[in-house]
């Protein structure tokens, strides 16, 4: 799906290079997860952020990119002297 001008501006959007890093990240994650292990929790936690790691890098939008880029464009506070 073509995406808007203001779509590619919108400081969430993932570059092609990071959506990439996104995918391979969650899948070897989640990949790590589905191992056997003695603690069944760790399975489901790793499965569970490389699922979503992945699922974001397909969708091509990351919230914590926008709260950073959001912090980074906040006017700073001045002191006082």
């Amino acid at each position: 799906m073509p995406q808007s001008p203001e779509t590619l501006n919108d400081p969430s959007h993932l570059t092609f290079l990071e959506r990439g890093l996104y995918i391979i990240g969650g899948l070897l994650l989640a990949a790590a997860g589905a191992k056997p292990r003695p603690n069944p929790l760790l399975n489901i936690a790793a499965l569970s952020v490389g699922g979503y790691l992945a699922w974001r890098g397909a969708e091509g939008s990351c919230p914590a990119k926008a709260a950073i880029a959001e912090l980074d464009s906040a006017p700073t506070a001045r002191r006082l002297s």
